[in-house]
Order: C-alpha cells, then structure tokens, then sequence
C-alpha cells in the first residue's frame, strides 16, 4: 500500500507549537516531579505543555490518527496512522541547563516508523528525515544529511547515554564493545542520533528505550543512510534495545559483538 506522506511544514508546525510552550521554562528554577518510584524518571510543566501543544494540533489537522505520547498516554494506536510524542527526550539534562535535549515528532504509518524530526529549541537545529532522505536547519543554514564512512569499530565514535539504563548482562555486554570503539561520549539522548545521521559520528548503542524515545530518530537515521534496528537485528520501532550506525558495514559487526 501506498503511503502518502504527511508535509515536512506540519512536522515544523508542530516543532514551532512545541517551542513555544517549552522555551520559557528552560534554565528556570521550574518544578520536577518524578514519575517512578524507586529510581528517578523526572518531568516537568515543560514536557507536559509541549506534547499538550502538539496532540491539539494533530487533532485538529488529523483526528483519524493516532497519538502515543509520553506524558499524556495513547489513543488509537490500532489506526492506520500513529504519532508517536516525546516532548523533551533529555528532560535530565533539560533540568540541568544543559542543551542536550529535543523534542521528538515521529509519524507510524501502517507499523512502520515513516517520518521524523528532532527539533532543539535552544540552538534552533531541526533533523528531518522520511527513510529516504534526510536534512538539517539551524543556524549554520539548511543542508542534506548523510552518515560517514566507517567500516571497522576501532575507528568508531560511539554514544550511549547512560550505563545505568543497562542491566548487568547488557552493560558488559555494552562496554566490551565500547572497549573497542575509539571514543566513547555519553548523556546525548536524542542528539546522538542526529550526529549520526550528520556524519559526526557513528554508532549509539542503548538499552530501556520506549517507542516515543526512537521512533521519530528511525526515519533520520535511515534517510542519511545508515540502519537501526535491535541488538537482534530485528525492529526497533517499540524500544528496547537499538542500535544506530552510520555505516552498514560497521551496524553487521557491532551485531556480531553484540550478540
């Protein structure tokens, strides 16, 4: 079946909504409440708004489709058509004044992860992409994005967020190959990804990732040119464990480590 896509300017519409409600809480002395007993999973009137913002214009623009959101929960998500919603991936470095965090704007069209975008409020950097292509906006103008070579792990440039999102199996089955890579950064959440696709770096390897956390980066990282699926090799459309490559080359042998 065909799929007609959506206009990269409702992506931006929705970028601009989201912009509007978060900016004027960041680097705020604003409230944190958190959502998870036990362990720390922070959100503030920030994410909230933000996604609130994008739902009213999808359900005015689009009321037979679907919504999965983080911090609102999920409608329709048997329909053909499902957008999936994180209105601050990062919020940890979000309450930390750090800019490492972006608004996630993924579209699912009959299970598939079809078109993305990242948006960073703060620097004004957008990342778009539909799987086949992909492109940047910012500051340094407007551009086509495309991963870099790198065929081997030793020349790597590998990203994960945090070790505390692994198990204990996960986490040395992460630093056996972070061992191999030839730098290792952390704490980029979403941004990873897009350097990735930019050709900045080449792999980000996590684990505990939602469907919200991944599904607007797919169409990113695919249309630059690069793969993500599970440390299986399968769909990393529902979260889990993913990893990102720049290079199809490299993606084959990280699965071989991984596994």
């Amino acid at each position: 079946m065909q799929i007609t896509p959506i206009s990269k300017a409702f992506f931006d519409r929705l970028a601009d909504a989201a912009s509007a409600a978060i900016i004027p809480h960041f680097r705020t002395a604003l409230a944190v409440e958190n959502k998870l007993e036990g362990a720390f999973d922070p959100v503030t009137i920030a994410d909230k708004a933000g996604e609130m913002a994008m739902r009213e214009l999808i359900g005015a623009a689009y009321p037979d489709h679907g919504i999965l959101g983080e911090e609102f929960g999920n409608a329709g998500l048997d329909r053909e058509n499902v957008w999936v919603l994180d209105p601050v991936d990062g919020t940890r470095s979000f309450i930390a004044g750090i800019p490492l965090w972006g608004t996630l704007i993924g579209l699912r069209s009959g299970g598939r992860a079809v078109q993305g975008m990242m948006a960073q409020p703060f620097t004004g950097e957008r990342f778009y992409g539909d799987g086949t292509s992909a492109s940047y906006s910012g500051p340094g103008g407007e551009r086509s994005l495309r991963t870099r070579p790198c065929g081997d792990i030793s020349q790597a440039t590998l990203f994960t967020t945090s070790l505390h999102a692994f198990n204990d199996s996960d986490r040395a089955t992460y630093l056996a190959v972070e061992r191999q890579a030839r730098l290792a950064r952390y704490s980029a959440d979403c941004y990873a990804y897009c350097m990735v696709a930019a050709g900045q770096a080449d792999l980000v390897i996590e684990a505990g990732l939602q469907p919200y956390d991944i599904t607007a980066l797919i169409p990113v990282i695919e249309g630059a040119g690069g793969v993500v699926t599970s440390w299986t090799g399968g769909s990393p459309i529902d979260g889990g464990r993913v990893v990102a490559s720049g290079d199809p080359r490299l993606h084959e042998q990280v699965l071989k480590l991984l596994s």
